[in-house]
């Protein structure tokens, strides 16, 4: 199981030597991804004896609570950290866009409720209009009824005029022969008892013949109370229609103020598009640029491996050849001196030491072929990924290739090392061997070979490498940075678009509904103002012959007056022409 944990190491004396190094365990890796703290114990581990004190490493310990394997965890404390930032950012656009969505539903819900209300009233509007004009309807068949009275009122006032006329024409012949008659009287002649008679009977009739004109105007009053009732009846109607044309014109001007809206939208909504295309080009110019930068510094890490694996060799030749001087050499007289009891002490140490070292070089090897493995692992995922993933991958990849550069670098050192000590022990056993008496394999030779002019030169270039690796790393982080800006640029303006298309569609279904209210509301005036026009004008027609009719009587009540006085005239002269006995007898 693997764990994090704290080199503690105690100081020993000066005779014990080094002291004794211990792990304090910190915390447990349950899962990949997933650790969790422990108790504080401490184990022994001789084996991070060249570890600093205070240094957090990686330890793997079987059942027993033995150490397997040790590395330092800086470095994959750091790719935890860089996983679960990455963690974190994607859970917060996660959030964002669930944010998104929320509001989005939240805006969609409303919309629909508002909808829903509009319908409503518009239902009960049409409800309400359908109701008016069946009560127009009805009001429309009283009106036809009252014209239908006031016609037969009419014919029968017309019939009543003819009548009239035909008494006036009786009248003025009677008129004239009483005229005659007069004049005879004034020459001496009377009217004799049958023509007193006839006369007094014709005016009896012409006096019965004068139509009563009372019953006539208070049917006519009645017609013109009718009428007045219908227009009280129809003037809300009409009201109420010229509050609907205000509406209707209220919402032509929300119609135009929303196509001029909606206008200044689409242009609002190109600009952002064309942005976002010149955004989007320099993006891929700016990505072009990393991809080309990474190349030379893939060039540029080869040749700083070519020269390290130079180096190495270079190492394990002086290593295993006798002929060749590198590094720190024993000094042979110094030995030759001391007791025989210390000198093998320390040849022990010194292979005690170079036990650990050769350990903790394999479990670096093993972890550095992890790596390698990790690596073309991703860089086969990423031949085969989509654009959407690509950019992550290439990140990803990119942290483990630095990953494996810091550890190689590391690795070479720690091999160098590993490689002197070894030379160095072998120049101590073979100084014990000798003073112990037993044959040597290897004798120093005097015609050594000094490597060290090559290695500063190969040393030389390694740095010069390394600083152009340096160098090109900070221009692809730079690099890199503006990319994701860019792209973070890029994505914050897809969503604006997004948005402003999602406002847009808003907009344009509102004008569109909108449009389609205001037509149903043209429609409706429409149909009410012609349902209300016919009406209006058949009231106007019956007050306009109603009122002729009331004219038409007040000439007949005169005409009517005129006779009654004019049949008291002929009557008063009948009597001076009558002789006594037939006045007497009237």
């Amino acid at each position: 199981m693997l764990y994090l944990a704290e080199v503690q190491k105690q100081k020993g004396g000066l005779l014990s030597g080094g002291g004794k190094t211990e792990l304090k365990l910190l915390a447990c890796q349950r899962t990949d991804q997933n650790w969790s703290t422990v108790s504080e114990e401490v184990i022994a581990a001789e084996e991070a004896s060249k570890l600093n004190d205070g240094a957090l490493v990686l330890v793997e310990l079987n059942p027993n609570r033995q150490v397997q394997r040790i590395q330092e965890a800086g470095r994959p404390l750091v790719n935890i950290l860089q996983n679960f930032s990455r963690q974190l950012e994607k859970f917060k656009l996660k959030e964002d866009e669930i944010d998104q969505w929320k509001q989005s539903l939240t805006f969609q819900a409303q919309e629909l409720n508002r909808r829903e209300m509009d319908m409503e009233v518009r239902l009960e509007q049409l409800q309400q209009l359908e109701d008016e004009v069946q009560h127009l309807e009805e009001q429309k068949q009283e009106v036809d009824t009252s014209r239908q009275e006031i016609e037969r009122l009419q014919a029968e006032i017309e019939r009543n005029r003819q009548e009239l006329e035909g008494a006036w024409e009786h009248l003025r012949g009677e008129q004239r022969r009483l005229e005659e008659r007069q004049a005879d009287f004034q020459q001496g002649t009377v009217l004799d008892e049958e023509q007193s008679r006839v006369m007094s009977e014709l005016l009896d009739r012409l006096s019965s013949r004068v139509t009563p004109t009372g019953t006539v105007r208070e049917h006519l009053h009645l017609a013109f109370e009718l009428v007045e009732k219908q227009q009280a009846t129809l003037t809300p109607h009409w009201q109420k229609l010229e509050e609907q044309k205000n509406a209707i014109a209220q919402q032509q001007e929300e119609v135009e103020r929303l196509s001029q809206t909606l206008s200044d939208r689409q242009n609002a909504l190109q600009q952002g598009q064309n942005s976002l295309v010149q955004q989007t080009a320099q993006l891929q110019i700016n990505t072009a640029d990393l991809t080309s930068k990474q190349e030379y510094a893939r060039l540029v890490k080869e040749q700083l491996r070519n020269a390290e694996e130079l180096y190495q060799q270079m190492h394990s030749l002086a290593a295993t050849s006798g002929d060749v001087v590198l590094g720190k050499q024993a000094d042979v007289e110094a030995l030759n001196k001391m007791p025989l009891e210390e000198l093998q002490k320390i040849v022990q140490d010194l292979q005690h030491k170079l036990e650990i070292d050769a350990s903790f070089v394999h479990d670096q090897e093993q972890e550095l072929k992890y790596k390698q493995e990790a690596i073309e692992e991703l860089q086969t995922k990423l031949n085969h990924a989509s654009d959407h993933d690509h950019i992550n991958l290439e990140l990803e990849l990119t942290d483990e290739k630095d990953l494996y550069q810091m550890l190689n670098s590391s690795l070479v050192g720690q091999r160098r090392n590993m490689l002197q000590h070894q030379k160095f022990l072998k120049q101590h056993q073979a100084v014990l061997l000798r003073r112990q008496g037993r044959a040597v394999t290897e004798e120093e030779s005097n015609n050594k070979i000094n490597l060290e002019p090559i290695l500063l030169q190969i040393e030389t270039q390694r740095q010069q490498y390394s600083q152009e690796i340096q160098k090109l790393e900070r221009e692809i982080e730079q690099i890199r940075s503006g990319v994701e800006l860019n792209q973070g640029m890029i994505d914050n303006q897809t969503h604006d678009l997004d948005e402003k298309r999602q406002e847009l569609k808003a907009i344009e279904e509102n004008l569109l509904s909108l449009r389609r209210t205001t037509a149903e509301y043209y429609g409706r005036v429409n149909l009410y103002q012609e349902a209300l026009q016919p009406i209006q004008d058949s009231l106007d027609g019956l007050r306009q012959k109603l009122q002729g009719i009331g004219e038409s009587l007040d000439q007949f009540q005169e005409t009517g007056d005129y006779q009654v006085q004019a049949i008291a005239q002929l009557r008063h002269t009948l009597q001076s022409l009558m002789p006594q006995p037939v006045l007497l007898a009237s």
